[in-house]
């Protein structure tokens, strides 16, 4: 994966088969550094499952037989001076359940990755999972971009979203925030 937008899909598909109904994307750009965390509230992971975490030979996927998101992640975000850190409790031991992932990546580095594009990240994500309750947030030192599931529900009443003309629109919500963010 070429983009950090690409393991945020990732990471954020593992949320989805985790079971979670409640998703927060955050993307916060300070200065030199560009930091992402995927919050969820899935079955979570046991301490064993949390620890095998860089090892590309460990996934819970039964469609193949390695695992190598998390291990490419932390790789990229240390080359870059950075960080990936992973915390999650399981089910079996509380009710406050989930798994959140923050990442650190230095973005004047050589091997800093681009971002990738966000916007299609997000629609592909509310496009396959229309009934998960995603936030999305990217932080700038210019102004913010939101999009809350949850508040489109209010809107819409019935109408589901991923219907081709709400995804659509979410595109173009999104894409008008980005762009007001450039013209600051």
């Amino acid at each position: 994966m070429d983009e950090l937008s690409l393991y945020v899909l990732d990471i954020t598909m593992n949320s989805v088969r985790a079971g979670a109904t409640q998703i927060a994307i955050e993307l916060k750009e300070d200065g030199k550094w560009l930091y992402f965390k995927v919050r969820d509230n899935g079955c979570g992971m046991t301490e064993e499952q949390l620890k095998r975490l860089s090892d590309p030979f460990f996934t819970t996927r039964k469609t193949r037989k390695v695992g190598l998101g998390i291990p490419f992640l932390k790789m990229l975000a240390e080359m870059t001076g950075g960080k990936v850190e992973i915390s999650s409790v399981h089910e079996s031991v509380s009710d406050d359940h989930g798994t959140e992932t923050v990442a650190r990546f230095g973005k004047d580095h050589i091997d800093f990755i681009p971002l990738g594009d966000m916007v299609e990240t997000v629609k592909t994500l509310i496009q396959g999972s229309p009934d998960i309750d995603f936030t999305y947030e990217h932080i700038t030192e210019k102004g913010t971009v939101v999009l809350r599931c949850s508040e489109l529900r209010e809107i819409l009443g019935e109408v589901p979203l991923n219907e081709p003309e709400v995804l659509t629109w979410i595109g173009e919500y999104l894409r008008e925030q980005y762009d007001g963010l450039t013209q600051n």
